[in-house]
Parts: C-alpha cells; structure tokens; sequence
C-alpha cells in the first residue's frame, strides 16, 4: 500500500528532489543496513591482527559471516512471516548488532579466537533475511511507477557507504579494534530507528499458492545475480593485484576502485533519472558491457584499457541490480518476496565468495576469464528465454 499523499501527484510520479519522507527514511537505513558488511572485511583483519598477529583470521570470520548467512537466508526468511515486516525487520538488526557487541566483548576480554569466529557467524545468520525484509517494506511505501526510482538511489547509496564504510573501520580499528566494531555495531542500529513504521500496513490476505520459491525463471536471474556479483567482487578484490601487475605499489589499487565506485554510483543515479524498468534487451547489452569490461581487465594490456574495462562493469552494476530486484519482485508471489528477495542477497553473497575463491587459487586475469564464460553462458542462456517468448 503507497503513504498517502498531500497532492495527486503519485509517489513514482513525484518529482526527483521531492522524495516522501518515509522513502528518504527507508533509504537511509538501507544505507546504513550495509555498513557492518562493508566495514567488516577491514575490521575484521585488524581485529586478527591485534588478537593472533596475523591478518588472514579476518578472511576466516567474513567467510563464516557470509556461509551463515547462506544457511540461514531461508530458514529466518520464513519465520518472520507469521509477523510485522518493520516488527521482525527490527528483531533482526538488533540480532545482528548484539552479534557484533559479543564480538567486541570477546577482544576486550581476550577470548579465543575461534570464538569471534563463531559470533562472526552469528551476526551472518540474519544479514539475508534482513535484506530481504528491507526490500519487501520498500513495496507499501511506494507504488510499481517508483521503484526504479528508489532502488537506483539505493544503489547509488550502497556504493558510497562501501567507499566510505572501511574508511571508517580503517581509522577505529588502527586506534582498537574493538572500539571499531563498537561503532559498526552502533551505526548497524540505526536502520531499526529510522524504518517507517506507520507508513507500512499489512497487506489484505491473498490465496498462497503452492508455487516453488525457487521457479525455473527465479532460479536464472539469481545465478545471473550471481555471475554480476562474481565479476564486480573479482574486479575490487583483484585491485592490489591489478596495481602490482602495472609495478605499482599497492596503494595505487585506488586507481581502479575510485572509478569503479563512481561509476556504479552514476549509474544508479541514471535509473533514478530514468525511473523505468529496462527492457530485456537493454539488460542484455547491459550483460555484454560488463562482459567487454572484464574481458578488458582479464586481459589488462595497459592501464587506460584497465581503467576503461573496470568503468565498463561500473557502469552497468547498479542498473543491473536494479532490475534483478524489479524482475524478481515480479515473478514472486506476494507471501514468497521477503524469501526471493533475501535469496537476492544470498546469490549476490555467493559470488563475491565464488571470486574470492577463485583468486585464491589463481591470478586475477584467470579469475576474470573463468567468470567471463560463467556470465556469457547465463547470458545466452537469458537471450534463449528472451527469443522463445
């Protein structure tokens, strides 16, 4: 259900700077949901550090992290659906932050590390659901004209809290480590503080059908989320490799993270611009600029064509996000979003393991080719179901 409105005006037709305030809200702690995962991996390493001596027992905790929150996607999915979206969207965070706290308490006392370890997986459990409820809450705020809109400055907002989120982490975790997770934990909060509540009213009761979550359609646009994720999280993992390869030190990997972030900034900013659904044809090209770009990074002849093949996947990142989310949102029955939107999440979490994977058993240009074919296969496989309909 859309908040009411003081004009005719429908929040999708509302104009660009004039936002509802329950969607300014809604956005800032979609913003704000994110920064425990986009500080953690610098957290987390400096955390290891100061605890074992050693950095790599950070890559330990982000990996418990993100295989709870693939074991725990569906099962925290479904029991939240016997209550308030807001309601048990706030029991969630609150999990989470309480998760990140113990971890702080674990340092503060010197507790093993396996032990943050294990509470690292804590607050990894909820992170799909959470997503996937936040999604579902931006339906009742506004209408189907609106959401290209929102959800391409959510995107735009996500990327600036991922430049800016290890930032932060970096500057708290070089002063203890343990305060750094206190802040993250804190700031983590504050999307349970800022979700409008009053603006969402429960949905009228619908017949649930015996569809599958995970239908044939479903299941393709989430491995292509995957593939996406695959790419961009290689290209930005893969930065100090791609610095040292041009014989730079490796604080020149800026040179390829900056116009990653601003691209796919931009380009969010373009669909909410745009406000549209893209058309399947559009999402192919959009496939095959992604495809050229990491082809471009793989083969990284020089650093102009590097640069130009990292803005190429930039680019297209938050428009693509965009319309998993939109087509999914369409596909999925009304009492199976929340499962299909956190599952969103989870395939999007699989890929950046899957990259991490790769490069930890080869160079990046071997990574970026095997992740090349992996999206050209979804990619023809996507143009096949576009040419049979």
């Amino acid at each position: 259900m859309s908040p009411p409105s003081a004009s005719n005006t429908s929040p999708g037709k509302r104009p660009f700077f004039r936002l509802p305030r329950a969607l300014l809200r809604w956005l800032a702690a979609s913003a704000l949901l994110s920064f425990p995962q986009g500080a953690g991996p610098i957290a987390f390493s400096l955390l290891a550090l100061s605890v074992t001596g050693n950095s790599r027992g950070g890559a330990a905790m982000i990996l418990a992290m993100t295989a709870a929150q693939i074991a725990g996607v569906l099962p925290f999915t479904r029991l939240g659906s016997r209550y308030g979206p807001v309601r048990y969207l706030r029991f969630l965070i609150v999990f989470r932050t309480l998760s990140f706290f113990s971890i702080a308490l674990a340092a503060w006392f010197r507790l093993p590390f396996p032990v943050m370890i294990v509470l690292s997986g804590m607050a990894g459990l909820v992170t799909g659901a959470a997503q996937g409820y936040l999604r579902v809450i931006l339906n009742h705020l506004v209408d189907a004209g609106g959401l290209p809109r929102a959800l391409g400055l959510a995107a735009s907002l996500n990327e600036v809290i991922f430049v800016l989120a290890p930032v932060v982490a970096s500057a708290l975790g070089t002063l203890s480590p343990a305060l750094s997770l206190c802040v993250i934990a804190a700031l983590g909060l504050l999307p349970a503080l800022l979700l409008p509540g009053q603006d969402v009213h429960n949905s009228p009761p619908t017949a649930v059908s015996r569809q599958r979550t995970l239908t044939r359609p479903v299941a393709l646009w989430l491995v292509c989320a995957t593939a996406v994720a695959a790419v961009v999280g290689a290209t930005e993992i893969g930065a100090v490799a791609l610095a040292l390869e041009f014989h730079y030190t490796p604080a020149y990997a800026v040179i390829f993270t900056v116009p990653l972030c601003l691209a796919s900034v931009i380009g969010g900013a373009l669909v909410s611009i745009r406000n549209r659904m893209s058309a399947p044809g559009t999402v192919l090209i959009q496939l095959l600029v992604m495809i050229t770009g990491a082809i471009a990074v793989a083969v990284n002849c020089s650093v102009i064509t590097t640069i130009m093949g990292v803005i190429f996947i930039g680019s297209v990142t938050a428009p693509l996000g965009t319309h998993f989310s939109l087509i999914l949102d369409r596909l999925s029955p009304p009492h199976q979003k929340a499962q299909v939107f956190a599952l969103l999440r989870t395939a999007i979490a699989a890929g950046i393991i899957i990259a991490s994977a790769l490069l930890t058993a080869g160079s990046l240009s071997f990574s970026l080719t095997v992740l090349t074919a992996f999206l050209s296969v979804v990619t023809a496989a996507m143009a096949a179901g576009i040419r049979r309909k």
